[in-house]
């Protein structure tokens, strides 16, 4: 057997102290922590606790027009078509994982792919995966999608290693911006019948996008997930565009929103990224007692504006 070592680092926490944390498996073509964004000094710095990436594939078939992977994989002849890497080298690199790595991780299979995208292949990613998974108790397998198909996953038991994001956004957006995935009522139904069977489902709204009356489009969005199930978590963020996937972009009407800058691209401007989510936040407050909420890739100052402790953050990636 082929030996891999794992790689550790000292990483500051969000909280302040350094700890100890596993970096990568081998070569980290597999396995490796996503650590890009820097603590936060400034009130323009953005919020992103390190995670884990377990890489199996690369790209996404839904090209949504804002897609950081086109800026990701500009250099790539496939750019954003999905390839699926060696099935064997990611079982290999799992398995030390899992059989050596004694602090509970979460590991994220949709950073750089959809996690569903290879459902409807002879070997669906997920009847790999999860039954790896589910021979310890320990760590945790994340898939993020927009993907409605869940026929595999509704197979698979048990399934309790398991985490299931789906990325949802008001119906206007997703039908003007998101070209080729599944509609919204299509992902929220899918993502209902995973949650009755068990599954922890959590939702990700995002990117939030001020169109014309966001507030009754983003509210109404609010009403059709709850009115199938209840979230264990929602994270929220707003739309943002790293330089490079502006430049790689070519539907570009989403990008005149973009009008303030961070250390994480270009974002929507702050009071009516602050409006957005105060509206969301209140909703699911008073109309749910929901408060399960965080914010993904937002500033100090967003997080401080909202009365929220970035320090204390659980976000769609994390524990």
């Amino acid at each position: 057997m082929v030996n891999l070592r794992i790689t550790s680092g000292e990483y500051k926490l969000l909280d302040g102290p350094m700890t100890s944390s596993i970096q990568q498996v081998g070569d980290g073509s597999i396995i490796k922590r996503f650590d890009k964004t820097p603590p936060p000094c400034k009130p323009t710095d953005v919020i992103c606790p390190h995670f884990l990436e377990l890489k199996w594939a690369y790209g996404c078939p839904f090209d949504c027009a804002w897609c950081y992977l086109k800026g990701t994989f500009r250099f790539r002849p496939e750019k954003t078509k999905p390839v699926i890497k060696d099935f064997e080298k990611v079982e290999l690199h799992t398995r030390r994982f899992l059989s050596e790595v004694t602090t509970p991780e979460i590991l994220n299979t949709g950073e750089i792919a959809d996690s569903l995208m290879w459902e409807g292949s002879n070997e669906p990613f997920s009847k790999f995966i999860i039954p790896m998974f589910e021979e310890q108790n320990r760590h945790k397998v994340l898939f993020v999608t927009k993907s409605d198909n869940v026929r595999n996953l509704l197979e698979i038991n048990p399934h309790n290693q398991v985490i299931i994001s789906f990325s949802l956004n008001a119906d206007e957006v997703a039908k003007r911006w998101e070209n080729r995935a599944p509609s919204v009522i299509r992902r929220i139904d899918a993502a209902q019948k995973l949650s009755e069977v068990g599954y922890e489902v959590r939702v990700r709204i995002d990117p939030m996008v001020p169109i014309p009356s966001w507030e009754r489009h983003y509210t109404d969005l609010i009403e059709q997930i709850f009115a199938r199930f209840t979230p264990t978590r929602i994270t929220l963020g707003s739309l943002r565009g790293l330089q490079s996937t502006i430049n790689e972009a070519t539907d570009n009407s989403w990008k005149e929103y973009l009008t303030e800058k961070s250390n994480w691209g270009k974002k929507v401007e702050f009071t009516i990224r602050y409006e957005m989510y105060a509206t969301i936040i209140s909703q699911l407050k008073q109309e749910f007692n929901y408060e399960e909420v965080a914010l993904c890739k937002e500033t100090v100052a967003m997080w401080a504006k909202l009365g929220m402790d970035y320090k204390k953050i659980k976000c769609n990636c994390v524990w």
